[in-house]
């Protein structure tokens, strides 16, 4: 048995992400093939056979691969897929934009974000917002999964030496172009990688609080920003802050939630946080039912008196 998993990158670097998916591959005991799409790529090559579990680092280098969008990756992974009892994707927005598309062109059913394997057939995945855990069996003979990057420890970036084959590439399918595309930069860590993360919700009141409070102890924690969606739609924070069933799922060591009540949607992004830290000056907020740790009261009192303390 043979499976494959694809890499997300940016032309540049192997993202964190793929480590995790490489990690739940790992439990099919399979040969695991790496699948390497992009332009330029030389670098993430590199890192990949580096890898410590990969057999083999498949690469298709080509000019239209350069944004690795959607369309143009599901037609190279659905020629490919035939060669793979599984294919494996992380459940980020790269995985749940492309993978979808792959296998509906293959006419087989994708099983999502799953958080344990029990078999080569059978996998564990949360629904209800993270309330039920399903076991979902599949008969396909190609199974095509997403897998959330949070239930699984990443496997080591070094120690591999895989063999790297170069593909002939897809043709460009031409369904979609790139017009721009603009990377926010900063030194804060990255919010589904971050150890720790300071989340602010409607709470905080305006877009110039939630920066004022937040910052400094984000700065003195070394910890990301992170926001519930209504703060997100109010424009208090950009949209890749977002936490939650409709935004990023993450695990860090210490979550502090701060203005945020708790909507059975932001939990299922954040409830797998080893320490929960709540403040809210509602008692009753649900957050608290999954906090470790919670202090009812003012924040706009709380946490300059925190962050004066660190």
């Amino acid at each position: 048995m043979t499976l494959l998993v694809i890499a997300e990158h940016d032309n540049a670097e192997l993202k964190s992400a793929t480590l995790n998916c490489l990690a739940a591959a790992a439990k099919l005991n399979a040969e695991i093939h790496l699948l390497v799409v992009g332009h330029q790529c030389a670098s993430v090559v590199d890192a990949a056979k580096c890898v410590s579990n990969v057999a083999k680092v498949l690469v298709a280098d080509a000019e239209h691969y350069a944004f690795q969008t959607a369309e143009n990756v599901a037609e190279l992974v659905i020629g490919l897929a035939p060669n793979y009892s599984h294919v494996l994707a992380g459940a980020t927005t790269f995985g749940k934009n492309m993978l979808p598309r792959a296998a509906a062109l293959l006419d087989v059913s994708q099983i999502s974000d799953i958080v344990a394997i029990e078999s080569e057939d059978t996998f564990v995945r949360p629904i209800y917002a993270g309330n039920a855990l399903a076991m979902v069996k599949s008969s396909d003979a190609i199974k095509l999964i997403t897998v959330r990057s949070t239930a699984f420890d990443a496997v080591s970036a070094n120690g591999g030496s895989a063999e790297v084959e170069n593909l002939t590439p897809a043709a460009d399918t031409g369904l979609s172009e790139v017009v721009s595309r603009e990377i926010v930069k900063s030194e804060r860590p990255e919010l589904t990688n971050a150890s720790i993360i300071v989340s602010g919700g409607r709470g905080l009141g305006s877009e110039e609080k939630y920066h004022q409070l937040l910052e400094p102890l984000a700065d003195k924690l070394g910890a990301a920003l992170g926001a519930s969606r209504a703060a997100v739609d109010a424009g208090f924070a950009p949209n890749d802050y977002q936490v939650g069933q409709t935004g990023k799922i993450v695990a860090p060591d210490l979550y502090i939630a701060i203005g945020i009540s708790g909507a059975i949607q932001h939990l299922a992004g954040m409830q797998s946080s080893k320490v929960i830290v709540a403040i809210n000056k509602d008692e009753e907020a649900p957050i608290f039912q999954v906090a470790d740790y919670g202090l009812v009261g003012d924040l706009f009192d709380i946490i300059p008196e925190l962050e004066a303390k660190l």
